[in-house]
């Protein structure tokens, strides 16, 4: 049930108003009730939210390393755009454990970045102390230790979708929706489709259609609420992809 369609009247509120005024809108059939998945639904959507959690957490902690060079006065995030790429990596694990030299450092590139050794060795001239490399070293391991609970959380994902393999392939041939996009969906709708007569009312529901509040032939501003967060930032993230997505006709709408 949702509080918002059975809202009273401002004054007098207490527990006992409410629940005769529940009581008064149940006599007239006036209860509408929320939407509950199946359990093999509920279940799936604890582990993809659990997931967007220890995602934001190690995002926070790759922020909280570039932070913390910047402290140190070392440019690294200037030359390497991923962190924790390879290169990244190993040199944040070297600074870490204390090591400042800029060409031992710069010796670490990888890949393409080793024509950027100039470039990195510039970058790595600091302020490295055993205060910092003490943080990087204690970031990093957070790191690790959310990414290797990450990988056990995706197995387990991986066998809740069993249920749901044809839904989630269907799902994915709509643009922009990739494999933990269509998890992410399922897990927050389930299957059946049926709850909402038209896209219009999943649009609503989900809390990604415009406003209406109009009053003397005039728009007024309004937000679109909270709704499915969960769901609506997914949604969201899937429409900046599909617009993204060539040989689509909504990338030729946004180059047109």
């Amino acid at each position: 049930m949702n509080a918002r369609h059975v809202k009273m009247v401002p004054g007098r509120k207490t527990d006992v108003k409410d629940a005769e005024w529940l009581a008064q809108l149940l006599e007239c059939g006036l209860l509408r009730g929320s939407f509950v998945p199946p359990v093999a639904v509920r279940d799936l959507r604890d582990l993809t939210r659990l997931r967007k959690a220890l995602v934001r957490e190690r995002s926070h902690h790759v922020n909280r390393i570039a932070k913390t060079l910047e402290l140190a006065q070392l440019k690294l995030g200037c030359v390497v755009t991923d962190l924790m790429g390879k290169t990244g990596r190993a040199i944040l694990q070297a600074l870490s454990a204390g090591i400042d030299d800029p060409e031992r450092l710069a010796a670490l590139a990888q890949g393409n970045l080793r024509k950027k050794q100039a470039a990195l060795r510039e970058a790595l001239v600091g302020r490295l102390t055993p205060h910092y490399a003490f943080l990087l070293q204690q970031h990093l391991s957070l790191i690790d230790a959310v990414d290797a609970h990450l990988a056990t959380l995706e197995a387990r994902i991986e066998v809740a979708m069993t249920p749901f393999a044809d839904a989630a392939a269907l799902v994915q041939t709509m643009p922009g929706v990739a494999t933990r996009a269509a998890q992410t969906i399922l897990a927050e709708t389930g299957v059946d489709m049926d709850r909402f007569p038209t896209a219009a009312h999943f649009a609503s529901w989900a809390r990604l259609c415009p406003g209406n509040h109009e009053s003397a032939g005039k728009r007024l501003s309004t937000t679109t609420g909270k709704g499915a967060t969960w769901l609506r930032a997914t949604l969201q993230e899937v429409a900046w992809a599909a617009v993204r997505s060539k040989k689509t006709w909504l990338f030729v709408e946004s180059c047109g």
